[in-house]
């Protein structure tokens, strides 16, 4: 089975971005995450958080089916993964990355954001 992410391709550090934001990128491929934009459609992922492991279905364009979360989506609920953040406002849009927190906007609970991010693996 093939990486989740090119690590013979890095993301480049952007000349607008401060070295520590460009280390973080780099480092979170590194470690191993997923651009949605790169995963087919039909692709299943189990991210697992500090506190939960959420079974994610990839529809396209950032549309998910997600469950695993005892209260935002016990069964499958169809989700708009915004990306992740390292905890602040900076998201790196449709990307998953270990150390980071998914940003996810869920038809009833709007706006979710998970705990730290610390596997993904296709499932």
């Amino acid at each position: 089975m093939r990486a989740l992410v090119d690590t013979e391709k890095p993301s480049f550090p952007h000349p607008n971005l401060s070295d520590a934001i460009n280390r973080n990128v780099v480092q979170s491929e590194i470690e191993g995450g997923v651009d949605l934009y790169d995963v087919p459609p039909g692709t299943v992922l189990e991210v697992q958080t500090k506190n939960h492991i959420y079974t994610i279905v990839h529809k396209a364009w950032g549309q998910v089916l997600s469950c695993g979360h005892p209260e935002f989506c016990p069964s499958p609920v169809e989700v708009r993964i915004h990306g992740s953040t390292w905890g602040g406002s900076m998201i790196m849009n449709h990307y998953l990355g270990r150390g980071m927190h998914l940003e996810f906007e869920h038809p009833v609970h709007q706006v979710v954001i998970t705990s730290r991010i610390v596997d993904i693996h296709a499932a």
